[in-house]
């Protein structure tokens, strides 16, 4: 299973907000935002400084998606 942020970039969308001001806003680091945009894991103290500031659950900015198969 693959890691998917893209409900997060939608609701920064939707706030007018940019990455790099949320990250430093809501207290996390550029190494969270670099991971963040590569879909990889961060840690759960960073999601929650993310959720705390935009005033969400995780699963408004985060999501599991299944692996394709091969073809």
């Amino acid at each position: 299973m693959a890691i998917s942020y893209n409900k997060l970039w939608k609701l920064l969308i939707d706030k007018d907000m940019l990455r790099t001001d949320m990250a430093l806003s809501a207290g996390v680091t550029k190494n969270v935002l670099a991971r963040l945009s590569k879909g990889q894991p961060v840690s759960m103290s960073s999601m929650e400084k993310i959720c705390n500031y935009l005033d969400c659950d995780i699963g408004d900015v985060m999501e599991f998606v299944k692996d394709k198969p091969d073809q």
